[in-house]
C-alpha cells in the first residue's frame, strides 16, 4: 500500500448539518427540518468543484471513520468536495431510523444530493460512491434519476433485494444472515448520537431513537416470497431508470457479484462498466485477503473525471468487463493472493464464452443430507478474517449425491467465467424441500475447493414470487443458476457437481426432512466456458491517504476462535459459533473508546430440521473519559422454529454508566409460508 501525502490540492474539512425539506414533525421521523449529520473535505480553491457523496448508517464519527479517512481526503486532494453523511436515525444525524433502504432514506438522499449541487461551491455535479449499504443506496437512488446526479461507483451491492442479499437465496430464508445482520442492526439502531459532536441534545435525541427501534427481521420474515416489498429498491424491476454513468465492483468472494454481471448486461454500454476481482466483501484497495489489491481510487478518479468534469480520458474505452479468473488452489480459510489472471470481455454475455453441458449418468440416487451439512460453507460475507473461506469439502461432499467430470491429462485447461447452471429431475419426498448444489475442484490428491454454489427452495420452482407445493413422488425438472465465478480447472483435476438437500446454517431447512430422489440420466450441470485470450489488464498500485491513527490496546485475553464447530456425539446435535470480528475494542485520536463484541451461534440436530435455532449476542460501549460519558448496549437475538412458524425472541439493554437508560423485549411468531 502507497500512502499519499502531497495532492494537486491542499484540503480542508468541516463537520455539517444538512437541512432536509419540510414535512411532518421530526419526532415522526420524516421531514419537519430533519437535519443529517455529514463531514465535508473540500479543495482548497476558489473554483467550484463536482462533488462525490456516500451515504451510510454505519457512524462517521468512529464506526468508518478509519475507512473514510482512507478515501475522502484522497478525492478531495484531486479536486472534488468529497461528503460522507450519516442515514437518519444514525449516528449524529437526527430522525429515528427505519428499515434499510425505505423511501424516507432514498427521498432523503436525493435531497442531500440536491443540496450539494446547489452548494457555492460546488459545480452543480454530483458522484455517489459506496461499498455493501453505500453502494445499494447509490443505485437506488440512482434509479430516482435526480438531475445533478451525473455518475456512480457501486461496489458489492446488489439490484436484486430479495434474491441476491442477506434475506433469501433461491426462495430459501438465509438463516446465516437473514439472523446475524438483522441483530447487527438491531444493535447498531440502539447506538447513540455522539455528545462531543451534538452537545447536551444527544441524550433527547437517542431515547427518541430507542422508542422507535424495531427488530428488522420481524418484517424481512414476514415477506418470504418476492412481494412488493422486495421490488420496492430493486433496480432490475427497471434498469431503465437509471441515467446515470455506473461503474460496478465486485469480489469473487462477496455474496453480490452477480449484480455487476447484470448490470453490465442491461445497462446501455456507453454509460456501464464492470469490474470483478478476487477480493471479499471490501473495497479492493485495502489489501485485505484474498488479493491482489489494485489501485482502486486511481481507477475511480478516471471515471469521475470523465463524467463530472468532462475530461476527455479513455475510461470508456476500456472493456466493458474486467474480471479475475482464479488459478486452482488448494482449500484455504484465507489467502493473501490468489493465483489467476484478469481479463476482458467487450459485451456480456461475452462472445468469449460457450455454454458446456455436462450430462450425468447413473441410476436414481436418493438426496437426503443430515442436516448439518453446510457447516464447512464458511463466512456468508467474507471480509478478509483467517477463517471466512470455506475449508476442504471432502466432508460436505460425503453429505451430497456427486457427480465428476476429469480434465484430461492431456488436454487444455477448463476456463469458466459466469454463471454455472443445473438442470436436474428430482422427485421430491415431501411437499417442502430445498436443493443445493456446489462445484468444487476436485485435485489429484482428493482435496475439494469450493468454487461457486447455487440453491433453491423448491416451492420457488415455478418463480420466486409464489409458493407452490412439491408433489411427493412426481418426476419434475428444476433448473437454476449458481453464483458467478471465474475459475480455471486444471489437466489431471476433476470438475465435481455436489448435490444435498440441506446447507445449514446458510438455508434454514424446511419442516420435513424426507429429500428427494435424483435421476441423474435426466439431469445435467452447464458450465459457461471461456476460450483462451491474451488480455492486457493492467492497474496501478493501490493507494490511499494518510491513516486516521486509531489504536488497539494490548491485551493478555486470548481471543477465541473465529469459527468453531462443537459435536455432541450423544445427542447428535452440531454448534457452530462465530466471531464475527467486526473491531473489538479501539481508541479515536478525538478520545473516544470504542469496544463491541459479538458472538453468533448456530445449533441443530443432525436428524431434525425444526431442531434449528439462531443467537446472537451483542455489547457495545462507547466511551469519553474526558467527558464522563459512558454508554453500553447489550442486546439478544434469537429465532427458532416449529413446522408452522418462525419464533423470534429479541431483547436489548441500555445503560448510562450504570443506569438503564431503556430495556425492551420483543417476541414473535411468524407464520411460515415459503420458507
Amino acid at each position: 500500500m502507497r500512502i499519499r501525502t502531497e495532492f494537486p490540492y491542499e484540503t480542508t474539512h468541516e463537520d455539517v448539518r444538512i437541512p432536509l425539506p419540510g414535512g411532518t414533525s421530526q419526532a415522526e421521523g420524516s421531514g419537519g427540518g430533519t437535519r443529517l449529520y455529514a463531514r465535508i473535505w473540500r479543495p482548497v480553491t476558489d473554483e467550484p468543484v463536482p462533488a462525490l457523496l456516500e451515504y451510510l448508517p454505519y457512524r462517521l464519527t468512529d464506526w468508518t471513520a478509519p475507512r473514510d479517512r482512507q478515501r475522502h481526503p484522497w478525492y478531495a486532494g484531486h479536486g472534488y468536495a468529497s461528503v460522507r453523511v450519516d442515514v437518519r436515525g444514525h449516528g449524529n444525524s437526527e430522525g429515528l431510523p427505519g428499515d434499510e433502504y425505505d423511501a424516507v432514506e432514498l427521498a432523503d438522499g436525493v435531497a442531500v444530493v440536491n443540496w450539494l449541487a446547489e452548494q457555492p461551491w460546488c459545480t452543480g455535479k454530483v458522484g455517489m460512491f459506496g461499498i455493501s449499504w453505500g453502494g445499494f443506496n447509490a443505485l437506488q437512488i440512482a434509479a430516482l434519476a435526480p438531475e445533478p446526479l451525473k455518475a456512480i461507483v457501486t461496489v458489492c451491492s446488489t439490484d436484486d433485494r430479495y434474491d441476491n442479499d442477506v434475506h433469501y437465496m433461491g426462495g430459501s430464508v438465509l438463516a446465516v444472515d437473514m439472523h446475524a445482520w438483522a441483530a447487527t442492526m438491531l444493535a447498531f439502531a440502539c447506538r447513540p448520537p455522539d455528545p462531543r459532536y451534538l452537545g447536551e441534545e444527544w441524550r433527547e435525541l437517542w431515547l427518541r431513537r430507542l422508542e422507535a427501534v424495531e427488530p428488522l427481521v420481524h418484517t424481512w420474515l414476514a415477506h418470504q416470497t418476492r412481494d412488493a416489498y422486495w421490488r420496492h429498491g430493486s433496480v432490475c424491476e427497471d434498469y431503465g431508470a437509471i441515467r446515470s454513468a455506473v461503474l460496478a465492483v465486485g469480489g469473487w468472494h462477496d455474496p453480490y457479484r452477480d449484480t455487476v454481471l447484470r448490470l453490465v448486461e442491461h445497462l446501455p454500454q456507453d454509460r456501464v462498466r464492470g469490474i470483478i476481482g478476487p477480493w471479499s466483501h471490501q473495497y479492493p484497495d485495502r489489501g485485505l485477503p484474498p488479493g491482489p489489491a489494485i489501485g482502486f481510487l486511481q481507477e475511480t478518479l478516471r471515471w469521475w473525471d470523465h463524467h463530472l468534469k468532462g475530461a476527455d480520458n479513455d475510461v470508456m474505452a476500456e472493456p466493458l468487463l474486467r474480471s479475475w479468473i482464479s488459478g486452482s488452489h488448494p482449500p484455504a480459510t484465507v489467502y493473501d493472493e490468489l493465483p489467476g489472471r484478469w481479463v476482458a470481455d467487450p459485451a456480456w454475455p461475452s462472445p468469449n464464452v460457450t455454454p458446456i453441458t455436462y450430462a450425468f449418468a447413473g441410476e436414481p440416487v436418493l438426496v437426503d443430507s443430515p442436516q448439518q451439512t453446510g457447516l464447512d460453507a464458511g463466512r456468508f460475507f467474507p471480509f478478509g478474517n483467517d477463517a471466512d473461506l470455506p475449508p476442504d469439502q471432502r466432508e460436505e461432499d460425503a453429505h451430497s449425491a456427486c457427480f465428476d467430470f476429469p480434465v484430461p491429462e492431456d488436454g487444455e485447461p477448463i476456463e469458466i467465467l459466469g454463471r454455472p447452471r443445473v438442470s436436474l429431475n428430482v422427485r421430491a419426498g415431501a411437499p417442502t424441500g430445498q436443493v443445493i448444489a456446489r462445484l468444487c475442484d476436485i485435485a489429484p490428491d482428493g482435496s475439494s475447493t469450493l468454487v461457486t454454489r447455487g440453491a433453491l427452495n423448491l416451492s420457488a420452482r415455478y418463480g420466486r414470487d409464489r409458493a407452490v407445493e412439491a408433489q411427493i413422488g412426481e418426476a419434475e425438472e428444476v433448473a437454476f443458476e449458481l453464483n458467478g465465478i471465474g475459475h480455471t480447472f486444471p489437466p489431471g483435476h476433476r470438475v465435481r457437481l455436489a448435490v444435498s438437500s440441506a446447507y445449514w446454517p446458510w438455508i434454514w431447512p424446511q419442516p420435513d426432512a424426507a429429500g428427494f430422489t435424483l435421476d441423474p440420466a435426466t439431469s445435467h450441470l452447464t458450465l459457461p466456458v471461456r476460450r483462451p485470450t491474451d488480455d492486457a489488464v493492467d492497474w496501478e498500485p493501490p493507494e490511499q491517504s494518510e491513516p486516521l491513527g486509531v489504536s488497539v490496546p494490548e491485551t493478555l485475553e486470548e481471543p477465541r476462535p473465529e469459527r468453531m464447530v462443537v459435536r455432541d456425539v450423544a445427542k447428535g446435535e452440531w454448534r457452530l459459533e462465530v466471531d464475527p470480528r467486526y473491531g473489538g475494542t479501539r481508541v479515536y485520536p478525538d478520545g473516544l473508546e470504542f469496544t463491541e463484541d459479538a458472538l453468533e451461534t448456530y445449533t441443530i440436530v443432525e436428524d431434525d430440521p425444526l431442531s434449528a435455532r439462531t443467537r446472537s449476542d451483542w455489547s457495545i460501549r462507547l466511551h469519553r473519559p474526558e467527558m464522563a460519558w459512558d454508554v453500553t448496549i447489550e442486546s439478544r437475538s434469537e429465532i427458532s422454529c416449529d413446522a408452522d412458524a418462525f419464533l423470534t425472541s429479541n431483547e436489548v439493554v441500555c445503560k448510562r454508566g450504570d443506569e438503564v437508560a431503556f430495556h425492551r423485549t420483543w417476541e414473535k411468531r411468524i407464520p411460515r409460508t415459503a420458507g
